[in-house]
């Protein structure tokens, strides 16, 4: 297996890109924009500068990983030829499935697809081929350079052979993979998220402001974030995505959104991505001053 492509140029598709071509596999970067292929690049190559300032990466190491990595506009283009195709587009349903749909019937026969979801059901996404048991769910974590987390998605007619054969790639990239059953959140997301909306709860109920949220979770808990910094992080809208998943799958009240998380993805107040959220990021990317909302 040595030829990949990465469906998305956003943050987590050009991250995975940049994993794979610093391992030395051949990297297809896959975007209807060129504009998020240039961006996509532009963030591989200031990270892989950050290593290399860190000494962590040579300037010849650089060079090749960069050279790995072919951009395409179009997925017919893209997926000829290669061994693996790696989904990382907006986690919205209906956009994977017709993606999928898309894959199976222009990537080879041999080729796996997987899917970089975080909360969707791989079962569902691989209902739509013909080649169920080549589907599964590869789930990187963000950043996806530095974090070791693979989260490795069974299907209902996922293979053995495709799981092995995926639990072994990811350790070639030097991550962890940990291999989950195919459940709504799955396990990162199903633990995390209902987190972040308690966190939000938490300040949509008055018990405490945005700082001291934050700060008991990273004080008491020796979490490196706190709650709603990390889910400014994340993005609101995905995290807002990610429980409508958990809630419509499990039809369970636990995982109902919070009306300020929704209120606030509405208003496009979406964190580090649109400049606010909990916290003003208009200067920094740093969460430090708190949104005029919330102070």
């Amino acid at each position: 297996m040595k030829n990949i492509a990465v469906i998305g140029a956003g943050t987590m598709g050009n991250g995975i890109a940049h994993v794979f071509a610093q391992n030395n596999y051949n990297v297809h970067l896959i975007d209807i924009s060129q504009k998020a292929i240039d961006k996509g690049i532009l963030t591989i190559t200031k990270n892989l500068d950050r290593l290399l300032v860190k000494d962590k990466i040579t300037e010849t190491l650089k060079t090749t990983t960069l050279n790995n990595i072919t951009t395409h506009t179009s997925i017919i283009e893209g997926v000829k030829n290669v061994d693996l195709v790696i989904e990382a587009a907006t986690e919205n349903l209906e956009l994977k499935l017709k993606i999928f749909k898309q894959l199976d019937e222009a990537a080879p026969e041999k080729a796996i697809l997987a899917s970089n979801t975080s909360s969707i059901s791989i079962t569902q996404i691989a209902s739509v081929t013909n080649r169920q048991e080549k589907v599964i769910g590869m789930h990187f974590m963000n950043p996806v350079p530095i974090m070791k987390l693979v989260e490795i998605i069974r299907g209902y007619n996922t293979s053995n052979e495709v799981t092995n054969t995926i639990m072994k790639l990811s350790e070639s990239l030097h991550k962890v993979p940990v291999k989950v059953n195919d459940y709504p959140g799955f396990v990162a997301n199903r633990i995390l998220i209902p987190m972040l909306n308690e966190a939000i709860e938490t300040l949509y109920n008055g018990v405490a402001g945005v700082y001291e949220i934050d700060t008991v979770l990273k004080l008491g808990m020796a979490h490196p974030m706190g709650p709603l910094q990390l889910a400014d992080f994340i993005g609101l809208d995905v995290c807002l995505s990610i429980l409508n998943v958990m809630y419509d799958g499990f039809k369970n009240p636990k995982y109902a959104p919070c009306p300020l998380l929704v209120n606030m993805v509405l208003a496009g107040k979406l964190g580090i991505k649109s400049g606010e959220g909990f916290y003003d990021y208009s200067e920094t990317k740093k969460a430090e001053k708190i949104a005029k909302q919330f102070i």
